[in-house]
């Protein structure tokens, strides 16, 4: 499976650490234990906790589902823990092995796999019966491609849930704010803000209207933005209070093949 400059770049990044594991989260938590594993999984919800009402893990028993992205494991292991059948890629050896050392601690396991999604999923058309992929296809060269090929994958009538950045956010305008504005350079753009400063090189973030238009090839599509810690902090309440959930960060999405 080919990989671009880009997303060999992004990999790079993403190799240091998974999602959420970084030492401002854990700390001096010995790496790879039960107790950093459980520090991570509480920091995940606590910062996100409407994860669980998009993805409804327990509603996936049985059912064979692919996460694209695995990050440090934490959604994955509420599959498994759901009794679905579980496989994941992720672009990253860190992530795979992250995830693996999760499962395996509380007695499961799937088919994890490193890849390039943007190359080709490994699986067959129409394998699963959910494909789910939380904050992850916007670091990617070409999330077009992806989304090309989880639809492949999925069964007729299979869904996709994940989640996207928001481009129109507090979250942004903050992120501008700090690297444009104040660095005198106000006519810098938000997707070029994003694309050098969030996260790992290349971070995109979309309209509902560009949702869309990506996702036009499914017969049933919903994108319902939320308002995010990451949208109100360091800002005061009784301003924060009065944001609408349209501003939000975070774009819960849903799609029927």
């Amino acid at each position: 499976m080919s990989t671009s400059e880009l997303n060999t770049q992004v990999r790079g990044f993403w190799e240091q650490a998974p999602c959420g594991t970084t030492a401002d989260i854990v700390g001096e938590l010995p790496k790879h234990t039960r107790e950093w594993f459980e520090h991570v999984e509480e920091y995940r919800y606590s910062t996100e906790p409407m994860i669980h009402s998009v993805a409804q893990f327990t509603r996936h028993h049985g059912k064979k589902i692919l996460e694209v992205g695995v990050g440090a494991g934490s959604d994955h292991l509420q599959f498994a823990r759901a009794g679905a059948v579980c496989h994941g890629v992720d672009l990253t050896d860190a992530r795979i092995e992250t995830t693996r050392l999760r499962l395996q601690m509380y007695g499961f396991n799937s088919n994890l796999q490193r890849i390039d999604a943007e190359g080709g999923l490994p699986f067959p058309d129409e394998s699963f019966d959910l494909v789910y992929s939380w904050g992850v296809i916007h670091h990617s060269e070409n999330p077009e491609k992806i989304l090309a090929e989880i639809r492949r994958v999925l069964k007729p009538s299979g869904q996709f849930v994940g989640m996207m950045y928001g481009r129109y956010s507090p979250t942004v305008v903050k992120l501008w704010f700090r690297t444009a504005l104040l660095k005198g350079k106000p006519w810098r753009t938000f997707k070029d803000v994003l694309w050098h400063h969030m996260e790992s090189i290349g971070t995109k973030a979309y309209t509902v209207s560009e949702f869309r238009r990506m996702f036009s090839p499914f017969s049933q599509f919903s994108a319902e933005p939320m308002i995010c810690i990451h949208d109100t902090r360091r800002l005061p309440r009784f301003i924060t209070q009065f944001f609408p959930n349209r501003w939000g960060w975070v774009v819960a999405l849903r799609a029927v093949r």
